[in-house]
């Protein structure tokens, strides 16, 4: 167990921000599974721009890695001019 009162607090912010990425990796997850189920292109270029915020989001928060992000947009964007 921690000794030091700074240490306990660490750890108490750790879990909650690991929470909170842990909820929004998994919104994101799902938002960009919404969009690549979606079948007419006005819906899924509509959502594009929303998923794609939410992705530069996880990036710039280091929840998942900026080549990820960035491969990620572009077979959405790949996807949506295919429908």
């Amino acid at each position: 167990m921690a000794n030091h009162k700074s240490a306990l607090k660490r750890i108490r912010r750790n879990e909650a921000v690991r929470l909170r990425n842990r909820y929004q990796h998994k919104t994101t997850r799902s938002a960009i599974k919404k969009l690549r189920g979606t079948e007419k292109k006005e819906d899924a270029e509509k959502l594009f721009p929303e998923v794609s915020s939410m992705i530069d989001r996880l990036a710039k928060r280091n929840v998942i890695h900026a080549n990820k992000a960035a491969n990620l947009k572009s077979k959405l964007a790949k996807h949506i001019a295919a429908l």
